[in-house]
C-alpha cells in the first residue's frame, strides 16, 4: 500500500466521527439518549416537496444525468427567490449553480483558486468543510479565533499582513455555526471592501439565512455594493426545510466565480438528481406559506431551552438566529471532557466547542433538534453537571 498523502494526514479528525459509535453503544445498553449534538432537525420537510419528489420519481426522464445545468425551472426559482427574499437579481444560468448541498460547493471552491502555499482565512470554530477543502486543494488554512469580545466576528483589521498577502479566500458564515452570532451590515460592507483591497474571494456561507427570530432578517452578502465582483454565496435547503438528507443547495455570485466552481464540479459529479431538484423547487415555492411555522418551532425551543439552562445555572445568550445555543462550559472545564462526561454519565450528546476548532474551546453547542419535552429533560440533566 502506498503511504497516505501529506495533505490527507494533515486533516483533523472530523468532529462527528466518533459520535455515531458512542451513541450506538449507549443505546444498545438501554441508555435513554438525548441527541443534541448534530444540526439535523427532527421535523418533516414541506409536504409539497415530498409530493413533488414522489411524482418526479415516476417519470423516467428524471432518472437521467442532470449534469450541472440541471432543472431549468429550479434555477429560475432560485433566482426568483433571491429577488423576493433579498432584493438581489441573479442570472439563473450564469450566476446560479445547483449544489449537492452547500457543503459540497464550499469544499470544492478552493480547487479552483488555490496554488500550493496559498492561504485561506477561516473562522475558528467553524464548519470543517472550509478547512478540508483548503487542505485537500493544497492550501494552508489560517484559522481566526471567534471571541466574545469581537462579537464572534473575524477581526479583519487584526489579521497578520503576511497571511493576508498569501490568502486567496476569506470564509464568513453569518448567522454563524456554531456561535449563532450575526453580522451587522456595516461589518459585511467592511468585509467586501477588505476583499476588494486585498484581492480575496469572499466565500459567504448563508445556510442559516432563514432561521431567524425576533424580527431579524439575515441579509445576503450580494446585497452589499461591490460584492458580486468578489463573492460567492452558499445556500442550503437542509436547515430551512428540514431536508438534510436530500443534499441540495446552491451557489450564487458573480459569473466568473460561478463558472470556476461549475468547472470543478464537472470533474467531481454529474449534478443534483432531477428528482431532488423537483422537490427543492417545490420547497422554495412553498417558502412563504410553510417556513414561518417551521421557524416558530425553533423559536419556541430556543426560548424554553434558554430559560431552562439559565435556571440550571448556565450563562447562555438567547440568539436571534440559527438552531444552536453556544454555551460556556462551567467551572473552566475543557469542552471535550465535559461533553464526554455528559454523554456517558447523563445520556445527553452535545458538540464540544473544540471539536469545531481550537477557538471553540470553553464552549459547547446545543442543537435545538429535539421536541421541547426532550430539551427540558436534557436541561435538567445538564443541571446535574454544574
Amino acid at each position: 500500500m502506498p503511504a497516505l498523502s501529506r495533505r490527507f494526514r494533515s486533516l483533523p479528525s472530523y468532529p462527528l466521527a466518533e459520535l455515531p459509535r458512542l451513541k450506538r453503544e449507549l443505546r444498545a445498553q438501554g441508555v435513554d439518549l438525548i441527541d443534541l449534538g448534530v444540526g439535523d432537525a427532527d421535523l418533516a420537510p414541506p409536504p409539497a416537496a415530498v409530493e413533488a419528489m414522489r411524482e418526479s420519481v415516476l417519470d423516467p426522464a428524471n432518472s437521467r444525468y442532470p449534469f450541472q445545468q440541471g432543472l431549468l425551472a429550479f434555477r429560475d426559482e432560485i433566482a426568483a427567490w433571491m429577488q423576493r427574499r433579498f432584493g438581489v437579481r441573479v442570472d439563473p444560468m450564469r450566476e446560479v449553480l445547483p449544489l449537492l448541498g452547500s457543503k459540497e460547493g464550499i469544499y470544492h471552491l478552493p480547487f479552483a483558486y488555490l496554488e500550493p502555499g496559498d492561504a485561506t482565512i477561516l473562522p475558528d470554530p467553524g464548519y470543517q468543510a472550509y478547512r478540508g477543502g483548503t487542505v485537500l486543494a493544497g492550501g494552508e488554512p489560517f484559522a481566526v479565533p471567534l471571541r466574545p469580545e469581537h462579537d464572534f466576528l473575524i477581526p479583519l483589521d487584526e489579521l497578520p499582513a503576511e497571511v493576508v498577502r498569501r490568502a486567496k479566500i476569506l470564509y464568513l458564515n453569518y448567522p454563524n455555526n456554531p456561535t449563532a452570532a450575526v453580522a451587522p451590515r456595516e461589518y459585511l460592507q467592511r468585509a467586501v471592501a477588505f476583499c476588494h483591497e486585498h484581492d480575496l474571494l469572499l466565500a459567504y456561507d448563508n445556510a442559516y439565512s432563514e432561521i431567524a427570530f425576533d424580527g431579524y432578517l439575515p441579509p445576503s452578502i450580494l446585497e452589499i455594493d461591490g460584492a458580486r465582483e468578489v463573492a460567492v454565496e452558499f445556500h442550503s435547503l437542509s436547515k430551512t426545510y428540514n431536508m438534510t438528507g436530500w443534499r441540495v443547495g446552491w451557489a450564487a455570485g458573480g459569473e466568473a466565480q460561478i463558472a470556476a466552481l461549475q468547472k470543478v464540479k464537472t470533474f467531481a459529479d454529474t449534478g443534483v438528481p432531477f428528482t431532488v431538484q423537483h422537490g427543492a423547487l417545490a420547497a422554495l415555492r412553498a417558502h412563504a406559506a410553510w417556513v414561518p411555522a417551521n421557524v416558530e418551532v425553533f423559536r419556541q425551543r430556543r426560548d424554553m431551552m434558554v430559560g431552562a439552562l439559565r435556571a440550571a445555572g448556565y450563562d447562555v445568550a438567547s440568539p436571534c438566529a440559527t438552531m444552536y445555543l453556544w454555551v460556556p462550559v462551567p467551572r473552566g472545564e475543557a469542552s471535550e471532557p465535559f461533553a464526554l462526561r455528559l454523554l456517558m454519565e447523563h445520556g445527553v450528546a452535545v458538540m464540544p466547542g473544540s471539536a469545531l476548532g481550537p477557538g471553540g474551546e470553553g464552549f459547547f453547542r446545543i442543537a435545538l433538534t429535539s421536541p421541547e419535552a426532550r430539551l427540558c429533560e436534557a436541561a435538567e440533566r445538564l443541571g446535574r453537571m454544574r
